[in-house]
């Protein structure tokens, strides 16, 4: 392989089909790749031996997930997450807490060889409507974020997985989703420093090994997004002092890829200041392979013509093998809390009005809209599986509603026209919301769990079941 091709394939973090390593990334590993980012569909039962199997390739091979906890997770897709995610640890706003959360996380992701978590979130959620942040954030105010981040970075990195800090400078007061358009946000440097910027030095400050930008446009402070901006990833580097990788979110989002494109995107975020950029999710529906090429060749090709220059992908090799070297170092904590530990949790935040309790054969509507990309496809809500646990006549579905008497239980993420019709006809429908809390809360009965996942499904079922 070429020196420009080794140089190139030091800073690429591409996803890939299947739970198996297909022959092209097996060449790819051989040749010197950083990385892979794996997806949900990448974690079957037999995901510890594919992960052994990138590393034993070859030594300062890197694994990356997003494991955040509650709504995101991709090691335990099937079943939902166990951790109960950011907005019910930031309502609990116990910093000890978040930190052994964080701690139980680092152990999972080092258990199946996971190295980076890409988390924790540290956007301040300023926007009520913001379409794909909401619940992964702690909260809506910088020091709340602030004191949460440092502990979740001291957890995740104490029990040996690298944190990420996402999504630099600031996801959370956008209204479009990145990985659907190009989000555009309205702030001047005098807030962005105020509101957004507090959490991302808060996680400097713990030591986060990775920060993750963001595919957002601040036209007050460049033309370009964040990812591809080196003023805004110049504030990262010389104000803040960050000195560890800076990890681009996936240039298949459309906020790049149907914009500039996902591999001059690629170059632009190099050349500003990424040093690994993660290629994405080919389950979005293409070939991976075509599309680790794509990106390789418009880098290879950036440094034929200058566009990129070597010395710039060198330093940002060299920070990606320090990363992988202090990975290889990290002592893997084996003392943990107890498994109950995200139940505890979402127990202490629930907020229960009126009487929930339902009674045999519950029909669980399903009203929470349009799936969060960012956490990833999936048939039912996690509540259905929790109370077929409980009760095997338990059923689901998006629209019909059961005959009259049958208990019905509705599940939101916020307020509907769907949920008002389905009270008008119902109002002894119980509601279980897993949206955000502080923009709205249902009418009783009903229960709001602070976030979406497995713990928080356990919880609401126990309620609704009587046990």
């Amino acid at each position: 392989m070429s020196t420009d091709g080794r140089l190139v394939d030091a800073v690429l973090l591409p996803g890939f089909s299947g739970e198996t390593v297909p022959d092209w990334l097996a060449r790819a590993v051989d040749g010197g790749l950083a990385g892979v980012c794996v997806f949900s569909s990448n974690v079957g039962p037999e995901f510890t031996e594919l992960s052994a199997a990138l590393h034993d390739r070859r030594a300062g091979m890197l694994v990356a997930s997003d494991e955040e906890g509650g709504a995101v997770t991709r090691l335990e897709h099937r079943d939902g997450s166990s951790w109960p995610g950011a907005v019910a640890l930031g309502r609990l706003d116990d910093i000890a807490v978040t930190e052994a959360v964080a701690a139980g996380m680092g152990r999972q992701c080092r258990a199946a060889g996971v190295d980076i978590a890409l988390a924790p979130v540290v956007d301040v959620n300023a926007e009520p409507e913001n379409p794909v942040i909401g619940i992964r954030s702690f909260g809506a105010t910088p020091d709340l974020v602030a004191r949460h981040t440092r502990a979740f970075v001291r957890g995740l990195q104490g029990a040996g997985t690298a944190a990420t800090a996402k999504h630099f400078p600031g996801h959370g007061s956008t209204t479009v989703d990145s990985h659907r358009a190009l989000p555009v946000v309205d702030a001047d440097l005098a807030t962005l420093r105020s509101r957004d910027l507090p959490p991302f030095a808060a996680a400097v400050e713990a030591g986060v090994r990775c920060v993750l930008t963001a595919h957002v446009l601040f036209p007050a402070l460049d033309d370009r997004p964040a990812t591809m901006s080196a003023a805004l990833l110049g504030l990262l580097r010389h104000e803040l002092g960050f000195d560890g990788v800076v990890i681009s979110d996936a240039v298949d989002m459309e906020a790049i890829a149907g914009t500039v494109g996902s591999g001059p995107g690629a170059v632009a975020a190099l050349a500003a200041g990424v040093d690994l950029v993660c290629i994405g999710n080919p389950s979005n529906g293409y070939d991976d392979e075509a599309g680790y090429l794509e990106v390789r060749h418009a880098l290879l090709a950036a440094l034929a013509d200058g566009t990129l220059t070597r010395p710039r992908l060198a330093d940002a090799g060299r920070r990606v093998a320090q990363l992988a070297e202090w990975v290889r170092g990290a002592t893997v904590s084996t003392d943990g809390p107890a498994g109950d530990l995200g139940r505890q949790i979402v127990r202490r935040v629930v907020e229960v009005r009126g009487d929930v309790r339902v009674g045999a054969a519950p029909h669980l509507l399903d009203l929470t809209g349009p799936e969060n990309v960012a956490a990833g496809r999936r048939r039912e809500p996690w509540l259905a599986a929790a109370l077929r646990l409980r009760d095997p006549g338990a059923t689901t579905g998006r629209q019909d509603l059961p005959d009259a008497g049958r208990p019905l239980v509705a599940v939101v993420a916020g307020p509907s026209a769907a949920l008002d019709t389905v009270r008008d006809a119902r109002p002894d429908a119980v509601v279980v919301h897993v949206g955000m809390p502080d923009r709205w809360r249902p009418s009783a009965p009903s229960v709001t769990v602070w976030g979406d996942g497995r713990a928080q499904a356990d919880v609401a079922a126990e309620l609704l079941m009587g046990r």
